[in-house]
């Protein structure tokens, strides 16, 4: 298979995958960002990359937003929200974050493959994206990509797609955001 013919597979993965994520978990992640007066990210590896991705997005909105482990980052509390993309589900840095996060009364959002995960218990909001896991070759979930790809391009993408509803909900378009954009570049 020659590489154009890759990408063709690869977006049509996504497109079937994103396609099964249930807008109503999204909608509850979509609220729970409006209503938390601080926003923290937080996930491990290439999930990382996605969620740094992420809190850039929202830092242009004007939320106040984190990337858990960056020496800036302050303390979570009450009305504040901490998002942990794991594709597993069972990182064990990012259940030790959510379970601090618990402690200190904060809401807590998992996206994951596994909505049965220790990770997905001990949030409030869990948004499942069905892909295939990192390190299963037998699921139901099937990929010609390797290890966690189809996740974790799924990831930025329903990301992407929190952020265009909040876009929407805060009467936001892209030049209005762009205002907040690096300028030390």
């Amino acid at each position: 298979m020659n590489t154009v013919n890759y990408t063709k597979v690869i977006v049509s993965e996504l497109e079937q995958t994103l396609a099964k994520v249930s807008a109503d978990e999204l909608d509850q992640l979509v609220n729970a960002v409006l209503r938390a007066e601080k926003v923290f990210v937080a996930g491990a590896g290439r999930s990382g990359f996605m969620a740094k991705s992420f809190a850039m997005r929202l830092m242009h909105m004007g939320v106040q937003a984190f990337v858990v482990g960056e020496t800036i980052t302050p303390g979570i509390g009450k009305a504040d929200l901490l998002i942990a993309g794991s594709g597993s589900g069972t990182t064990k840095s990012l259940i030790a974050m959510a379970e601090k996060a618990k402690s200190l009364e904060a809401i807590c959002a998992a996206i994951t493959i596994n909505a049965d995960s220790k990770l997905a218990n001990i949030c409030d909001i869990t948004v499942q994206i069905p892909a295939k896991p990192k390190d299963s070759e037998s699921t139901e979930y099937q990929s010609i990509q390797p290890m966690g790809s189809l996740f974790e391009q799924s990831l930025l993408l329903v990301y992407d797609a929190v952020i265009l509803a909040l876009m929407d909900k805060k009467e936001l378009n892209g030049q209005t955001m762009y205002g907040q954009h690096a300028n030390l570049e």
